[in-house]
């Protein structure tokens, strides 16, 4: 799972503030691999000087969002205050958790929510089972939308001109040999899971990793998120989430809807 891209502007507008961008950058550098960077990590990662990485690294120590032992420097928990302004203006955790939790233990696996963000999807709820999974994930993890099922559904409701053009810049990367990276094929997965309302993905992320999801809606019908079910391949045929899970995830799909549409 990857780290968020440093915001990159495609235009400076008159008002823009470089040193906004410079710093956000700098809090992109650290993820899970590299928690811990020295000032010469940070400089390289972000293409800064040192000295424009030192003074970042400083302002940001001195607002609490970086700390350091004076080589390292560290992300601080400060910095979840900034993701959960989104989480909570969302509003969806309110929405959506108790049904998913009841999907969850009707099914016996994993449910979580996610929403598109660019060429990834960024996971916004989840409620996690016991059972071993290959990949882990938490709140703020971000997976490929084209070979997950949330992504698609996602990329499915996007209008076809910008769903064409976001798919030509995409890239369409062999996770497992069953990863579409044809990109006819994929446009016809995402034209048929539009019509159906949702999407079942066979082992394109990793092998033993099957998902089903579906789309949740805001009160004008617009794809606002989208709920999935996890699964493993040994465990659970294809057979059994078409014929039991999907059902499931409709209905719980359409409880959510009923409750975002009256926020």
């Amino acid at each position: 799972m990857s780290a968020p891209e440093p915001p990159r502007a495609v235009a400076h507008p008159s008002d823009y503030v470089q040193s906004l961008e410079r710093g956000l950058a700098v809090m992109c550098a650290f993820s899970r691999e590299e928690p811990e960077l020295t000032l010469s990590d940070v400089a390289r990662r972000t293409d800064l000087s040192r000295a424009t990485a030192r003074r970042l690294l400083r302002t940001l120590q001195t607002l609490g969002y970086i700390s350091t032992d004076g080589r390292l420097f560290r992300l601080t928990p400060r910095v979840l205050d900034i993701g959960y302004a989104y989480v909570s203006s969302l509003a969806l955790s309110d929405f959506a958790l108790p049904t998913m939790e009841q999907l969850s233990e009707h099914v016996h696996e994993s449910c979580s929510a996610a929403v598109l963000d660019g060429a990834e999807i960024v996971y916004v709820a989840r409620v996690p089972t016991k059972r071993i999974m290959t990949i882990a994930l938490a709140l703020g993890s971000r997976l490929p939308a084209v070979a997950t099922s949330m992504g698609r559904v996602l990329l499915a409701d996007l209008p076809s001109k910008e769903r064409r053009e976001m798919l030509a810049q995409l890239p369409l990367v062999s996770h497992t040999d069953n990863t579409i990276v044809d990109r006819r094929r994929l446009e016809a997965v995402l034209d048929d899971v539009r019509a159906q309302g949702w999407c079942l993905v066979d082992q394109e992320l990793e092998i033993g990793l099957r998902s089903v999801a579906a789309p949740l809606h805001d009160a004008s019908g617009h794809a606002i998120a989208a709920m999935n079910i996890s699964t493993q391949a040994n465990r659970v045929s294809l057979k059994s989430m078409r014929e039991e899970f999907v059902p499931r995830l409709l209905e719980a799909a359409r409880e959510i809807d009923e409750r975002l549409a009256k926020r």
